[in-house]
């Protein structure tokens, strides 16, 4: 169905695709997997007319494509879900599923079947089992949510190749089973289907087959079968990774450092109470809209509860702002959607990381920012975290989307916050990066007695990194799970269905 033929791809000082072969056939689920800035999202955008300008060819069905655009792709039947959420939010969930259709849905008069689309719409909603009115403005909802929504655009192009890019980067379990058994269909229609994803997991539950590309070059291809997570992780990073139990975190005392009483706020949370404790990693679990984000906002003042106290250091406040948050009360949030809220894209590395320092780094008299300061407490951070840049000037937006959601943790390292909110944060990123987080995260309560609130979809990670676990189900908090890290004779499945009691 798709062939590569010696595709290649440079930029300014980078080669980013090297003399890529690859065969891709009609019925197979074919795993393209890499570190961040291997290529993938390279090799994607090069065959959905993104990038018309590469060396090579490939060819679709036995046909040699010229794609100058990402319509054109559409119109060859080469659809992409992309792992940046690409949404316009002034717009309704309909309208943003047809914005590439919209002329199919114009009655004789020449005005807009409104009811056409809403109800072409709620089809393939359905499809991915997201339970909303296709009227619902996009702009507030979870990036999950988006994410759920740019699935069902992409299955309404009725494509014969599909792209998915990390599509599960930010749904919960029970939303990526659907995605799955979506995709066996797809499979058994004779679709063919590209999967990127960095949850090796998912990658023996549902692909035929893996490639590998390491530096922009093709290294290997082989049926999963053939594969063990420990060679195809070698393949990807060059050498072997461990994925080991971290240990204990200190004794917890009494020292609580935030407490919520009663947060409640109309649709998104109701009466959550909670307490964190001096270096405690604390978990927040559940699905998508439960409510986690949703009160993570509320403590960081980017949103208003309607009733309930939060208190810092024993000491009741009402907390307004992020920059409230940060400066006055040190507590950080690392955001789900680095897109939207986590990062400004078209400024360059040093300016996002910098931005929660300035205030910091200010000469006392001149109130001039010191540059010298900023850039080599930035420098730092970058070293830490293996951010592949070409240098602090680089613009975020060329980044890859790992290495931009290195920046977004760098920020908030840099400010130096007492209290973390890290909401989903190895989205997109690739095993070694996340093997790395995932210590950095652990490091931060263990080593610098941060307060660390962890919320994500990977259960795994949840139980790697969470001391305790807060389950959320329908906007509340309807159970908790205790001393996570000294159940020597609990394994991943019985955490699992100990959650899922509290989720039934």
């Amino acid at each position: 169905m798709l062939e590569l033929q010696q595709i290649g791809k440079s930029f300014p000082g980078v080669r980013a695709l090297d003399g890529i072969n690859l065969q891709f056939r009609p019925g197979e689920i074919h795993a393209l997997l890499g570190e961040n800035g291997a290529g993938k999202s390279t090799m994607i955008k090069v065959v959905s007319g993104i990038y018309p300008e590469y060396d090579g060819e490939f060819f679709v069905n036995g046909d040699k494509m010229t794609l100058k655009s990402y319509q054109d792709a559409l119109d060859h039947g080469i659809s992409v879900v992309n792992q940046e959420i690409q949404i316009i939010p002034e717009s309704s969930v309909a309208e943003n599923i047809v914005m590439d259709k919209l002329s199919n849905f114009k009655k004789k008069s020449g005005r807009v079947d409104w009811k056409a689309i809403n109800a072409f719409a709620g089809k393939y909603l359905d499809m991915v089992e997201l339970d909303i009115d296709p009227n619902t403005p996009i702009g507030p909802l979870s990036a999950a949510q988006k994410q759920l929504i740019q699935i069902a655009k992409s299955l309404s192009c009725d494509s014969k190749i599909l792209i998915l890019d990390e599509p599960t980067s930010s749904v919960t379990r029970h939303e990526a089973a659907t995605l799955f058994s979506i995709m066996r269909k797809l499979k058994d229609q004779g679709v063919t289907l590209i999967f990127v994803s960095h949850k090796l997991e998912e990658i023996f539950e549902v692909c035929d087959l893996v490639t590998v590309i390491r530096d922009g070059r093709w290294v290997g291809t082989d049926l999963v079968g053939n594969l063990d997570r420990e060679k195809i992780i070698e393949m990807m990073i060059g050498r072997k990774c461990s994925n080991e139990y971290l240990g204990n975190l200190n004794k917890i005392g009494e020292d609580i450092v935030l407490e919520a009483k009663g947060i409640t706020k109309e649709s998104e949370i109701h009466d959550a109470s909670f307490e964190l404790h001096r270096g405690e990693i604390l978990g927040f679990y559940g699905l998508v809209g439960a409510g986690r984000t949703e009160l993570a906002k509320i403590l960081i003042g980017n949103s208003r509860a309607d009733s309930g106290t939060i208190s810092v250091e024993g000491k009741e406040v009402e907390i307004h702002s992020v920059s409230e948050a940060i400066y006055e009360h040190g507590i950080g949030y690392v955001s789900e959607n680095r897109k939207e809220e986590g990062l400004i894209l078209d400024f360059d590395v040093e300016q996002n990381i910098g931005i929660t320092i300035w205030n910091e780094l200010k000469h006392r008299f001149s109130r001039k920012i010191d540059d010298v300061a900023i850039r080599k407490e930035e420098q730092r951070h970058v070293d830490k975290l293996q951010i592949k840049i070409t240098g602090l000037d680089q613009m975020v937006k060329n980044l890859s989307g790992g290495n931009q959601q290195k920046v977004s943790i760098a920020k908030w390292l840099a400010a130096d916050c007492d209290i973390l909110i890290i909401d989903e944060p190895t989205v997109g990123v690739d095993v070694g990066a996340k093997e790395y987080i995932h210590q950095l995260i652990w490091d931060l309560a263990k080593v610098q007695n941060k307060s660390i609130i962890l919320i994500s979809s990977d259960l795994p990670e949840m139980i790697k990194l969470a001391r305790r676990i807060l389950v959320f189900k329908e906007h509340e908090i309807v159970g908790e799970l205790d001393d996570i890290h000294t159940r020597e004779s609990l394994c991943e499945d019985q955490i699992s269905r100990r959650i899922g009691e509290f989720l039934v």
